[in-house]
């Protein structure tokens, strides 16, 4: 059996996970769902000094604290950026990253994954310390995200803190070691089939895809627990 320590992207906490850990969980795996500082329960704790740093160290300690030695590292979008650095820290210890519709890291290329939001999001609102998820982004990237899952996410998203998008990680030769597996998903926007293909270089390790928007885990809990699972073995 394996144990996952999953890591929610932006705007997202572990209540994101809330229907995905039960599953893993039924098949005798061991779930750990991690909330970043400035978001979800956290989103108090939100300064203009969270960046990827603390994103790091929020995992980081949590496996010391709570003890875990040898688990599936799971990040999702933005956070395949703390998972990557997480992994490097810990190379032994990671039996598998998964990226899940994410960041995935280049090997051997330093510093990399900084993202300027406003490109995207439009500029940050005065006085915010994140960006908030629009509702433009919601359709775009998510547009399998309807009725009760559309009003969850309306009412559970917090602001993503601008530092974890535009601060960029320093990977070392330790990530060589580390075994990557992704799933991605093709109503997200992505093109799915050119990256499987390697247009952007190849892919260090098994993959599956989903028929979901970029939340898998608010619209497809259960294909993405049984993908959890085999990528995982």
């Amino acid at each position: 059996m394996s144990t996952f320590v999953l890591v929610p992207g932006a705007w997202l906490g572990a209540w994101a996970w809330n229907d995905v850990a039960p599953l893993l969980e039924r098949e005798g795996h061991s779930v750990y769902p991690v909330t970043l500082t400035g978001m979800g329960e956290r989103v108090h704790l939100a300064s203009k000094d969270v960046g990827m740093s603390t994103a790091v160290d929020d995992v980081l300690n949590g496996l010391r604290y709570r003890e875990i030695e040898k688990f599936v590292l799971v990040g999702h979008s933005f956070a395949g950026k703390v998972a990557a650095a997480v992994a490097d820290r810990l190379p032994d210890r990671v039996a598998r990253v998964v990226y899940l519709d994410a960041f995935r890291p280049e090997r051997g290329t330093a510093p990399q994954g900084a993202f300027d939001p406003a490109s995207e999001f439009g500029a940050l609102p005065p006085g915010a310390l994140g960006f908030p998820l629009t509702e433009e982004t919601l359709g775009r990237i998510g547009p399998d995200v309807k009725g009760p899952a559309l009003r969850r996410m309306r009412a559970l998203a917090t602001p993503w803190p601008s530092r974890l998008a535009t601060d960029p990680i320093v990977l070392s030769s330790n990530y060589d070691r580390v075994r990557e597996a992704y799933i991605f998903c093709r109503q997200s926007g992505d093109p799915v089939d050119e990256i499987i293909a390697g247009k952007w270089g190849p892919l260090n390790g098994p993959h599956t895809t989903l028929d979901a928007g970029h939340w898998p885990m608010i619209t497809r809990p259960k294909e993405l627990a049984r993908d959890l699972i085999e990528l995982s073995r």
